[in-house]
């Protein structure tokens, strides 16, 4: 049967990214540390030369269903050299976003419940150059220390997502494990966010948080000095849903070693 796809093309016009996106798919992840089922969202893409007139689509999937049925992050380096080999492209791009799962207590009644948190592992690869990055997204509670000096008693707080990302290479593609990244962002906050709560652990929590203010500036610093004190290339984000404010209050930084 006659390949369209693997015609010429001569209009000599290369394509930076070509391929599919949108596609939900299952997988177990699974680092060592946390194993976990989801149903991951997939764009896989692939540099197309000047010359050829399409990709193979139907390979992509082809990959992600023989070699991402189980997502482990230090072996996807050698996933994407292999899918480079397999479509024959100058460069190739894979995004996985899914969410995770981890147990919380909460600190009085000693109650677990979950907490879920968003998960996207991105990689890019070419003939000479590989890397991978890992963010996590997770909620906190954060309170403001401005009005906590103004205010003769009480101070606003509100619920903060922050999201942190770090990018590794080749020969370190996964440096820090993604329950070490929720572990360290659960900790940035006032205080924590925990679906399962008594009345005693809402005292707990609400004197916690008016105990450690903080500025969305500050949870920046703070997870940035932690990630530089590992020599990690990171991107972080953080937005403050505001309560009494109509608007939200967001902070970005990015550091490479």
């Amino acid at each position: 049967m006659h390949d369209v796809q693997n015609e010429r093309d001569h209009r000599g016009i290369p394509i930076d990214e070509v391929g599919i996106s949108d596609l939900r798919y299952p997988l177990v992840f699974d680092d060592g540390h946390i194993r976990q089922q989801a149903i991951a969202d997939i764009t896989l893409t692939v540099g197309l030369q000047a010359d050829r007139r399409g990709t193979h689509m139907s390979r992509m999937i082809s990959l992600i269903h023989d070699e991402i049925s189980t997502l482990t992050p230090q072996e996807l380096p050698r996933t994407l050299k292999r899918g480079l080999t397999l479509l024959d492209a100058p460069s190739l791009t894979l995004a996985l976003t899914f969410p995770l799962a981890t147990a919380v207590t909460a600190p009085a009644s000693k109650l677990t419940s979950w907490q879920t948190h968003d998960i996207t592992i991105a990689g890019r690869v070419t003939h000479n150059h590989c890397t991978l990055s890992t963010s996590v997204t997770t909620q906190v509670t954060t309170l403001c220390p401005c009005s906590k000096t103004i205010s003769d008693y009480g101070a606003h707080n509100q619920r903060s997502h922050i999201t942190l990302s770090i990018t590794g290479t080749s020969d370190t593609p996964y440096p820090l494990p993604i329950h070490d990244i929720i572990h360290l962002l659960q900790n940035s906050g006032s205080a924590p966010v925990i679906p399962l709560v008594k009345r005693p652990d809402e005292r707990v929590m609400t004197m916690d948080a008016y105990d450690h203010p903080l500025f969305v500036e500050d949870i920046i610093r703070n997870i940035s000095l932690t990630c530089r004190k590992q020599n990690l290339t990171h991107h972080i984000t953080a937005k403050n849903l505001e309560s009494i404010h109509s608007h939200n209050a967001t902070a970005t930084l990015t550091h490479t070693t």
